[in-house]
């Protein structure tokens, strides 16, 4: 059976710094470079839940679990939503910077995927494999 922890965070961008510490102590003891992974990918998509859904409006917050099941670690931030939908731009794309987040979450993760919610929060999740040592 999976166990999840969940922290909810202000929505506020020096509170993405604090999610990759929930993160990391959550995964002391894996793989060094699940660890890595994992705290590259919810910095990824809590820094995107502040700087672009309503998550980062006064009073907002976005949430982080993390679920654990023998074959992977499930890391899911849910915001409070927005206008625009999340959007994977390739490197080779005409942005100069920023926009390449959710391509190196592909890139870490078994999968990923984005879920709308109800009154419209979207939870941003990626499924990472867990290896010994």
């Amino acid at each position: 059976m999976p166990k999840n922890w969940a922290r909810m965070f202000p929505g506020r961008a020096w509170q993405v710094a604090e999610a990759r510490h929930f993160v990391a102590a959550l995964l002391e003891g894996e793989a060094p470079r699940l660890v890595d992974d994992a705290v590259l990918v919810v910095g990824e998509l809590a820094a995107n839940a502040v700087r672009h859904t309503r998550s980062g409006w006064y009073r907002g917050w976005f949430l982080v679990v993390v679920g654990f099941t023998d074959d992977f670690v499930r890391i899911q931030v849910i915001d409070q939503g927005g206008d625009d939908e999340p959007q994977v731009r390739s490197v080779n794309g005409s942005v100069d910077q920023g926009g390449r987040g959710l391509l190196m979450v592909a890139t870490c993760a078994k999968d990923w995927g984005v879920k709308d919610r109800p009154a419209g929060g979207r939870c941003i999740w990626a499924e990472l494999a867990r290896v010994s040592g």
